[in-house]
Parts: structure tokens; C-alpha cells; sequence
């Protein structure tokens, strides 16, 4: 059922009102999810890239340091776990890797119970970074659903992870992208 009043409507409503007059059958609770999900997270990015431009850094060069200062000291992960733990692929994480090491902010270290592996590690600026990252991001992100009421804002998430686990997107388990 289409909502009469605008001012309760967004973008979507407006997409579903279409969808409902041409091709009915279209017009799902799926696309209505799918599309509000994918309203929210550009709304999240275009603010979070806000942050990560003012200090010249990239969503993935970010994700790897977020990663590796949330795996508490010494804040350091092999690469694959480094991949695994983000958003990031194994194969994208090279060049992050490469621009982060030239910047100072990660190193590599070889494994010495595995000549064959290394670790990935923040150096001192490089958690710095991380941290002053984590708050701005986070002040970002208040900003944005300030006026999202705490009890909205609790029961979405939790209704989020829902669909996730029903999805099989568990933690430890395999990643879909």
C-alpha cells in the first residue's frame, strides 16, 4: 500500500509508487529493503569519504588501518587474516599495503616461525592515525543519524544482524561481498 502523505515519504516510496502503476509484480518488500539498504550505506559513504578525504586517505587504506587497530596490541595480522577480517579481498590489500608502508603508517615484518609469511603491522603514527580516524568517523556517523530516535536506531540494527544471520553471514564464517 502506497503511503498518501509526503512528508513521510522517501525516495524509495516515490520508486515503489512507479513500480506499482507499470510492473506490479516488481514492486517486492525485497526491492523496498534492498533499496533502502542501498540508500543508507551511500548516505554512510558519502560522509565517511568526507572524513577519509580531509585527511587524504582512501575507504580501503582506512578499512586496513581500522583493521589492524581493532585487533588490539600489537596491532599487527598476517595478511590473510587481514583480508578475512575486512572488507577487502587478498588481492586488493597489495597496493593498500604498498601506499600505507610509503606513508609510515604500516610496516611489514617477515615471520620468523614462517619464512615464507609476513605480518602486517601499524607503526606508532600509523595507530595514531587510526584512532584519530575511528573518532572523527564516529562523530560523522552521529552526525548523520542524530535524529534517528535511540530506540529506532537499536531496533534496526537488530533487526539488520537478523537478516544478516539468516543471510549466513555469521561471524567467522565465510565472507560474501
Amino acid at each position: 500500500m502506497a503511503r498518501e502523505d509526503t512528508a513521510g515519504r522517501d525516495r524509495v516510496d516515490e520508486m515503489m509508487e512507479g513500480w506499482r502503476a507499470e510492473m506490479p509484480e516488481a514492486a517486492t518488500v525485497q526491492l523496498e529493503i534492498i533499496k533502502r539498504a542501498g540508500r543508507l550505506k551511500a548516505l554512510v559513504e558519502e560522509v565517511t569519504q568526507s572524513v577519509l578525504g580531509e585527511y587524504g586517505l582512501t575507504y580501503a587504506e582506512f578499512d586496513v588501518l581500522a583493521t589492524l587497530r581493532r585487533a588490539g596490541a600489537p596491532y599487527r595480522l598476517k595478511p590473510s587474516q587481514l583480508a578475512s577480517r575486512s572488507s577487502l579481498t587478498t588481492g586488493g590489500t597489495s597496493n593498500i599495503l604498498q601506499r600505507l608502508t610509503t606513508a609510515g603508517l604500516v610496516e611489514r615484518e617477515p615471520d620468523p616461525a614462517d619464512g615464507r609469511s609476513s605480518w602486517v603491522c601499524l607503526t606508532q603514527p600509523g595507530a595514531r592515525r587510526a584512532e584519530e580516524l575511528a573518532v572523527a568517523t564516529t562523530e560523522a556517523h552521529g552526525r548523520l543519524l542524530a535524529n534517528v530516535p535511540e530506540g529506532t536506531a537499536r531496533a534496526l540494527a537488530d533487526l539488520l544482524r537478523e537478516v544478516l544471520l539468516t543471510l549466513g553471514d555469521r561471524a567467522g564464517g565465510p565472507r560474501r561481498s
